[in-house]
Protein backbone atom coordinates (compact mmCIF):
# COMPACT_ATOMS: atom_id res chain seq x y z
CA UNK A 1 0.00 0.00 0.00
CA UNK A 2 2.71 2.29 0.65
CA UNK A 3 4.39 3.25 -2.83
CA UNK A 4 8.20 3.96 -2.57
CA UNK A 5 9.86 7.12 -3.84
CA UNK A 6 10.64 7.42 -7.30
CA UNK A 7 14.03 9.51 -8.10
CA UNK A 8 13.98 9.89 -12.20
CA UNK A 9 17.85 10.46 -13.04
CA UNK A 10 18.38 12.29 -16.60
CA UNK A 11 19.67 10.44 -19.75
CA UNK A 12 23.29 11.86 -20.20
CA UNK A 13 23.13 10.82 -23.93
CA UNK A 14 19.88 13.60 -24.39
CA UNK A 15 21.27 16.97 -24.93
CA UNK A 16 19.55 19.97 -23.49
CA UNK A 17 16.45 21.04 -24.94
CA UNK A 18 16.36 24.58 -23.71
CA UNK A 19 20.08 25.67 -24.87
CA UNK A 20 18.94 24.48 -28.62
CA UNK A 21 15.42 26.19 -28.21
CA UNK A 22 17.12 29.60 -27.11
CA UNK A 23 19.14 29.20 -29.44
CA UNK A 24 16.86 29.09 -31.97
CA UNK A 25 14.78 31.57 -30.74
CA UNK A 26 17.62 34.04 -30.85
CA UNK A 27 18.89 33.36 -34.58
CA UNK A 28 14.86 33.89 -36.08
CA UNK A 29 15.01 37.33 -34.09
CA UNK A 30 18.13 37.47 -35.60
CA UNK A 31 16.44 37.28 -39.05
CA UNK A 32 13.86 39.32 -38.46
CA UNK A 33 16.12 42.26 -37.43
CA UNK A 34 17.83 41.87 -40.48
CA UNK A 35 15.01 41.62 -42.88
CA UNK A 36 13.59 44.72 -40.75
CA UNK A 37 16.86 46.73 -41.24
CA UNK A 38 17.28 46.19 -44.95
CA UNK A 39 13.74 46.99 -45.39
CA UNK A 40 13.86 50.55 -43.92
CA UNK A 41 17.63 51.74 -44.95
CA UNK A 42 17.90 54.92 -46.84
CA UNK A 43 17.95 54.81 -49.98
CA UNK A 44 14.65 53.15 -51.24
CA UNK A 45 12.95 54.58 -54.16
CA UNK A 46 10.03 56.02 -52.36
CA UNK A 47 9.63 56.75 -49.05
CA UNK A 48 7.26 55.46 -46.48
CA UNK A 49 3.68 56.93 -47.07
CA UNK A 50 4.28 57.55 -50.87
CA UNK A 51 2.24 56.89 -53.44
CA UNK A 52 2.67 53.18 -54.32
CA UNK A 53 4.77 52.51 -57.43
CA UNK A 54 3.32 52.95 -60.39
CA UNK A 55 0.73 55.07 -59.17
CA UNK A 56 0.03 57.92 -61.45
CA UNK A 57 -2.07 61.32 -61.03
CA UNK A 58 -3.97 62.59 -64.23
CA UNK A 59 -2.63 65.16 -66.36
CA UNK A 60 -5.98 65.71 -68.88
CA UNK A 61 -6.96 69.88 -69.90
CA UNK A 62 -7.67 71.29 -66.39
CA UNK A 63 -4.60 69.85 -64.94
CA UNK A 64 -1.87 70.58 -67.77
CA UNK A 65 -3.48 74.35 -67.69
CA UNK A 66 -3.45 74.36 -63.90
CA UNK A 67 0.22 73.26 -64.06
CA UNK A 68 1.05 76.46 -65.61
CA UNK A 69 0.32 78.51 -62.33
CA UNK A 70 2.92 75.56 -60.37
CA UNK A 71 6.49 76.41 -59.84
CA UNK A 72 9.20 74.08 -58.73
CA UNK A 73 12.01 76.13 -56.55
CA UNK A 74 15.46 75.62 -54.69
CA UNK A 75 16.14 72.45 -56.75
CA UNK A 76 19.58 70.77 -55.01
CA UNK A 77 21.33 67.71 -55.70
CA UNK A 78 23.19 66.06 -52.70
CA UNK A 79 25.00 62.11 -52.93
CA UNK A 80 25.74 60.05 -49.87
CA UNK A 81 26.70 56.37 -49.47
CA UNK A 82 24.18 54.17 -47.44
CA UNK A 83 25.16 51.12 -45.56
CA UNK A 84 25.29 48.88 -48.43
CA UNK A 85 28.23 51.54 -49.55
CA UNK A 86 25.35 52.07 -52.92
CA UNK A 87 26.29 55.61 -53.99
CA UNK A 88 22.69 57.83 -53.42
CA UNK A 89 21.49 60.98 -55.43
CA UNK A 90 18.80 62.91 -53.91
CA UNK A 91 17.19 65.46 -55.16
CA UNK A 92 15.30 68.08 -53.04
CA UNK A 93 12.90 71.09 -54.12
CA UNK A 94 9.84 73.11 -53.06
CA UNK A 95 6.80 73.08 -54.83
CA UNK A 96 4.83 75.97 -55.05
CA UNK A 97 0.94 76.36 -55.86
CA UNK A 98 0.49 79.56 -57.91
CA UNK A 99 -2.70 78.93 -58.66
CA UNK A 100 -6.14 79.02 -56.75
CA UNK A 101 -7.24 75.61 -55.80
CA UNK A 102 -6.09 73.24 -53.02
CA UNK A 103 -3.93 70.30 -54.05
CA UNK A 104 -3.94 67.11 -52.97
CA UNK A 105 -1.66 65.10 -55.38
CA UNK A 106 1.41 66.03 -57.42
CA UNK A 107 3.91 64.02 -59.68
CA UNK A 108 7.13 65.44 -60.99
CA UNK A 109 9.13 63.64 -64.43
CA UNK A 110 12.52 64.22 -63.61
CA UNK A 111 15.31 63.85 -67.00
CA UNK A 112 18.71 63.49 -66.21
CA UNK A 113 21.16 64.53 -69.22
CA UNK A 114 24.44 62.81 -70.93
CA UNK A 115 27.10 65.43 -72.35
CA UNK A 116 25.40 65.90 -75.71
CA UNK A 117 21.82 66.75 -74.20
CA UNK A 118 19.93 63.38 -74.87
CA UNK A 119 18.07 62.31 -71.91
CA UNK A 120 20.23 59.74 -70.22
CA UNK A 121 16.95 58.87 -67.39
CA UNK A 122 13.95 59.76 -67.15
CA UNK A 123 11.68 59.00 -64.53
CA UNK A 124 8.43 60.24 -62.93
CA UNK A 125 7.88 60.31 -59.10
CA UNK A 126 4.66 61.29 -56.90
CA UNK A 127 5.90 64.47 -54.77
CA UNK A 128 2.93 65.26 -52.70
CA UNK A 129 0.29 62.28 -52.19
CA UNK A 130 -3.29 62.26 -50.81
CA UNK A 131 -1.98 61.22 -47.47
CA UNK A 132 -0.20 64.39 -47.11
CA UNK A 133 -2.31 67.62 -46.02
CA UNK A 134 -2.86 69.70 -49.54
CA UNK A 135 -1.31 72.51 -50.47
CA UNK A 136 -3.20 75.44 -50.39
CA UNK A 137 -3.00 78.22 -52.91
CA UNK A 138 -0.16 80.54 -51.86
CA UNK A 139 1.85 77.48 -50.05
CA UNK A 140 4.84 75.93 -50.92
CA UNK A 141 6.16 72.50 -50.14
CA UNK A 142 9.16 70.66 -50.01
CA UNK A 143 10.10 67.35 -51.93
CA UNK A 144 12.78 64.92 -51.66
CA UNK A 145 12.89 62.16 -54.36
CA UNK A 146 16.28 59.36 -54.06
CA UNK A 147 17.68 57.76 -56.93
CA UNK A 148 19.98 54.52 -56.10
CA UNK A 149 21.33 54.06 -59.79
CA UNK A 150 21.81 57.03 -61.97
CA UNK A 151 23.84 56.42 -65.80
CA UNK A 152 27.43 57.01 -66.20
CA UNK A 153 26.43 59.00 -68.88
CA UNK A 154 24.84 61.60 -67.07
CA UNK A 155 26.73 65.14 -67.33
CA UNK A 156 26.66 65.94 -63.64
CA UNK A 157 24.06 68.95 -64.08
CA UNK A 158 21.00 69.70 -62.61
CA UNK A 159 18.24 67.81 -64.07
CA UNK A 160 15.14 69.30 -65.75
CA UNK A 161 11.93 69.13 -63.53
CA UNK A 162 8.25 69.18 -64.85
CA UNK A 163 4.97 68.59 -63.66
CA UNK A 164 3.36 65.86 -65.13
CA UNK A 165 0.29 64.98 -63.21
CA UNK A 166 -1.88 66.22 -60.29
CA UNK A 167 -4.81 65.67 -58.11
CA UNK A 168 -7.28 68.38 -56.69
Amino acid sequence: MHEAPQIEIPDPSQPDRGRFDFALILAAVAVLVIVGALYFLPGRQSPPGSAPPGTHFVFGAAEHAYAARMRIENIALSRAENFLHQEITTLTGELVNGGDRALRGAEVTIEFSDDLNQIALRESRPVLTPVAPAVAPGERRGFEVSFEHIPASWNMQLPAVRISGLQF
